[in-house]
């Protein structure tokens, strides 16, 4: 089994694609040598396809998984997750919007895991919500009805960005 799974998926990721690579390959090296970059190509209309083959022919370690269409983020996630073999998986947007060096601090985080305080999943939380007043606003409006109406309390404007143990990923799977 491979050491870490870094899952991204891509959609209109072509500008910023090759600038992700480098970065979240630093970050990972830091960690092990041993990891892989799952890209799932989420139908995106731009040339992230191209771009992703050709870190493929320049790094063992990129997969790439293409959906036939768009299907949307979550089932990009999921199958990104089914396809991640690693025994810690670092869930990313590849649009740089969530620093990729994020990875050593969740990293960090785990490792202080013990037999007595498993830590399964470490995520990130905005400080302050990005986006227009309407976004902001929509945003604080579903965290607050969410956390109303469930028993399971979700901290307010959750990143994307999440390092998971393949324990929780099969679960979630």
């Amino acid at each position: 089994m491979i050491r870490l799974s870094i899952v991204s998926p891509l959609y209109r990721s072509e500008p910023q694609l090759e600038q992700f690579h480098r970065r979240v390959v630093a970050a990972a090296e830091q960690i092990t040598p041993d990891f892989e970059l799952v890209l799932v190509d989420d139908g995106s209309p731009d040339e992230s396809v191209r771009v992703a083959r050709g870190l493929i022919r320049r790094d063992y370690r990129v997969r790439l998984v293409r959906l036939s269409r768009n299907y949307g983020h979550f089932h990009a996630i999921m199958t990104g997750l089914s396809y991640a073999r690693g025994e810690l998986i670092f869930l990313i947007d590849s649009d740089l919007e969530e620093a990729p060096e994020a990875l050593s601090a969740f990293f960090e985080r785990m490792q202080q895991a013990t037999p007595d305080d498993p830590i399964d999943v470490v995520y990130g939380v905005q400080t302050r919500r990005k986006g227009r007043l309407l976004e902001r606003s929509l945003g604080a409006l579903f965290y607050l009805v969410f956390n109303v109406v469930s028993d399971l309390k979700v901290p307010r404007d959750v990143l994307v960005a999440r390092l998971m143990t393949r324990r929780y990923v099969n679960a979630l799977l």
